[in-house]
């Protein structure tokens, strides 16, 4: 079985990659792995944090690594959160609180304006150093009030093109085959 270091302490992304991906990859956090580094997001793209990510991780480990960076992006807020999605409402905000700053940016816009899509950046380098980068994009839009428990984030706010409910009301299995994060991991093909 293919063992790969993913570049995070966040379990429910974990869980959600776990799921994405199955059974035939064993995958570890960073929880797992002894004296990892805090790895600060300063990059300018999601492309140049999902970069940082996974070559602090694969320089420390030596493992195969992925690693990926990705956020909201609001068309009527000219595309904020964007890579600061995580720490939209300060550094140390919980998604509650991001979604509630998004929610009242975004006070008085009709549901017709609140396009939105979530983009991902997966960087994936292999054992032998060898680096793959891609990307997957999720159009949708934002809803006037949160609905749902499932997923995390943005997730009870983001309704995706084609549906009547939010990544937080959708089952598991129609997520992990319409999101962001599970095109992206798809193109990289383990």
């Amino acid at each position: 079985m293919t063992v790969i270091i993913v570049s995070t302490r966040n379990k429910e992304k974990l869980r959600e990659i776990k799921s994405i991906l199955g059974k035939t990859i064993a995958l570890i956090s960073l929880d797992k792995i002894q004296n990892a580094p805090k790895i600060k997001e300063t990059g300018k793209t999601y492309k140049a944090n999902a970069l940082k990510k996974a070559r602090t991780i694969f320089k420390k480990t030596g493992l195969p690594t992925f690693a990926e960076d990705s956020g909201l992006e609001v068309r009527a807020l000219k595309g904020r959160p964007g890579i600061y999605s995580a720490r939209y409402a300060g550094p140390n905000a919980d998604s509650k609180l991001n979604n509630i700053k998004l929610l009242k940016a975004l006070e008085g816009v009709p549901l017709k304006r609140r396009q939105a899509l979530y983009r991902c950046v997966a960087v994936f380098i292999a054992k032998d150093g060898g680096i793959k980068i891609t990307e997957g994009i999720c159009k949708g839009t934002i809803a006037l009030t949160p609905k749902g428990e499932k997923g995390f984030g943005y997730d009870p706010l983001f309704i995706p093109d084609g549906y009547n409910k939010t990544f937080g009301e959708l089952a598991e299995r129609i997520k992990n085959r319409i999101s962001h994060r599970a095109k992206a991991i798809r193109k990289l093909r383990f």
